[in-house]
């Protein structure tokens, strides 16, 4: 009996001897994952300590997505965007499926030129370049490549014509995702830029002896105009109920002579729900 109490008691200890060398670790909303030792858990952040060292940090609870303890007990605090700040739809609301949970699909952007329907393909470049910029900032996410999303839409009978007659709930269930980004560029003639160039050009001709027999000469004017582009770029992000969780435009900042809509598309995108450093 003895021996057994004994053997209980070491296993106790070694478990207690492990728990302390093994740290908690911290795993922030965005990906961020902290090891070390929470010393503290308040209603509003967690004070936390690294491997290592003594310092101790605050954090709020609003950046953390769980903590898994030393003990092995996982505590959990927040989602990326936690159902409780799901906006209500009055039309369906119906809860998440478990395959939707996590994933976006990014649909073709639509492009606008002077308020006109512009180039298709622009508006599939636009949309490959979203999905391009946002993979390397989406821990967490699983995001459709533009492919298999423009398949599936067009497979369902989903064609640009036909967009607005499918809620984004409709959209949701055909790719199978929580969260549609729905995007536009607006491009629009600005202000043109002209230059003008004279060459001229003087020949004397002259004989042997040094003397000037004649003079010719001759000039060319170049006209060169340049037509320079102010461009806007809009999102929009729902989410599977028909909840709108993002609604912005940003114009870029220079007009440009390309109708790049680069810059201010990355700037959205670094500021939508969404994005993860």
């Amino acid at each position: 009996m003895k021996k057994i109490f004994l053997m209980i008691t070491m296993a106790m200890f070694s478990f207690a001897i492990y728990a302390q060398t093994k740290p908690d670790i911290v795993l922030k909303t965005n990906g961020d994952e902290l090891k070390g030792k929470v010393t503290k858990i308040s209603p509003d952040d967690i004070t936390f300590t690294y491997e290592g060292e003594t310092l101790e940090y605050v954090l709020k609870k609003s950046e953390i997505l769980k903590i898994t303890h030393s003990s092995g007990r996982v505590e959990v605090f927040a989602k990326p965007l936690p159902a409780g700040d799901r906006q209500k739809d009055a039309v369906a609301m119906a809860a998440t499926p478990v395959d939707h949970h996590n994933k976006i699909a990014i649909l073709p952007f639509t492009f606008l030129m002077d308020n006109q329907p512009g180039a298709e393909l622009v508006g599939l470049k636009a949309q490959q370049d979203a999905f391009g910029f946002l993979s390397n900032h989406s821990a967490g996410y699983t995001i459709l490549d533009p492919r298999t999303t423009n398949a599936a839409l067009i497979q369902a009978g989903v064609t640009r014509e036909k967009m607005m007659g499918f809620t984004m709930k409709n959209l949701s269930d055909i790719l199978g995702v929580e969260y549609i980004i729905d995007g536009s560029v607006i491009q629009a003639k600005g202000y043109q830029t002209s230059s003008t160039n004279t060459n001229a050009d003087t020949k004397v001709k002259r004989d042997d002896a040094e003397k000037v027999k004649g003079v010719s000469s001759t000039s060319a004017t170049y006209n060169n105009a340049v037509q320079r582009y102010d461009v806007s770029v809009s999102l929009h992000i729902y989410m599977d109920n028909n909840a709108s969780i993002y609604n912005e435009s940003h114009k870029a900042f220079l007009s440009n002579t390309d109708g790049s809509y680069i810059g201010p598309l990355e700037y959205l995108l670094k500021r939508c729900p969404l994005y993860r450093k």
